[in-house]
């Protein structure tokens, strides 16, 4: 059964404190992760802020998917994403909350200057201040909420909002090599253009990292089950993200991610929506070394796409914001 969130706030609720230290001291196992996922309201809501004046609809729709890293360097994506003149980005990888972002809302930052609406919805709730290095660097500081994500950030208004679970495993609870130690799983953000002349959805979605593509493949069907509920097949629709798909940049990426089986069945395609290239890059901790492989994508259905790019997300000094690029297209009915 595909787990729809449908709940509107305003603000994500924080967490209780002593749930969290529970969660820290407690077993990591399956069953113990579901309970304190279960009892957490983070989860179950999805936050929205309307743009403060809601844009037209262009005719031609640029959009982009980018992993932000932590979306700690604001201010070099925010100039990124208005040089390269976008309607609408979907977003991976932004924290609220935590200390190694600053413990701000990091997509609420991005998208205030310019006036844009935004969406967000918790992947993970963070148990410890991040990765080993994070933990190092920001030892002793505490998060104010401790929330991962997604989001989507658009000008133009996003009506019937939608967060989907992809997986709820708790693959993450018991941390890696002593850190990270999450609550929460793998999920997409799904919500339909108002101004589009006819229904035209966006999806926002993080595939899992730390797995196999038979694992991909099955949260890839979920995603695909669920949008066969919201948005039937005569619905135009544009699925962008990172899908971790670890192959290198070749035609063979294809074989052996079974998940663009599925996504063909389903009606989607992605020739004319990316290019061959990388998207991966070296971050500004030094990971990950080359070879880069292609792990963001843009499919579309029921859309002509054209003008794919890669776009180095880099900031005013040429320094990286992100381990990786931002992928964009154009699209039209």
């Amino acid at each position: 059964m595909v787990r729809l969130t449908k709940q509107i706030v305003h603000t994500v609720p924080a967490p209780d404190e002593g749930l969290l230290e529970k969660a820290r001291t407690g077993a990591p196992s399956r069953s113990v992760h579901a309970e304190f996922f279960e009892h957490i309201e983070a989860f179950h809501v999805i936050e929205r802020r309307p743009p403060s004046r809601p844009a037209a609809w262009p005719g031609s729709f640029r959009i982009a998917a980018l992993n932000a890293k932590r979306l700690k360097n604001r201010a070099a994506v925010r100039s990124l994403l208005d040089r390269a003149g976008l309607h609408a980005a979907l977003l991976s990888e932004a924290d609220a909350g935590m200390a190694r972002s600053g413990n701000v809302h990091t997509i609420g930052e991005l998208a205030a200057p310019s006036g844009e609406g935004f969406l967000f919805g918790v992947e993970f709730m963070e148990l410890d201040l991040g990765d080993a290095r994070e933990m190092r660097d920001h030892h002793g500081q505490r998060n104010a909420c401790g929330f991962h994500g997604n989001g989507i950030v658009a000008a133009l208004e996003l009506a019937d909002p939608v967060l989907i679970r992809l997986e709820e495993g708790g693959l993450w609870f018991p941390g890696r090599n002593g850190a990270q130690r999450r609550i929460g799983g793998r999920m997409a953000l799904a919500a339909r253009m108002e101004a589009a002349p006819q229904p035209f959805w966006l999806v926002s979605v993080h595939l899992e990292s730390k797995t196999d593509p038979a694992d991909r493949q099955a949260q890839m069907q979920t995603l695909l089950r669920a949008l066969d509920r919201l948005a039937p097949p005569r619905d135009a629709c544009v699925i962008g993200g990172d899908f971790n798909t670890k192959a290198l940049p070749r035609d063979e990426t294809e074989r052996q991610e079974p998940l663009f089986d599925d996504l063909r069945a389903a009606g989607f395609s992605w020739r004319h929506s990316n290019v061959a290239g990388p998207t991966q890059r070296t971050d500004p901790a030094g990971k990950p070394k080359p070879p880069f492989g292609k792990l963001d994508w843009i499919v579309v259905r029921g859309l002509e796409a054209r003008n794919p790019q890669v776009i180095p997300v880099l900031d005013q000094n040429g320094d990286p914001a992100s381990d990786h690029d931002l992928l964009m297209a154009d699209l039209s009915f």
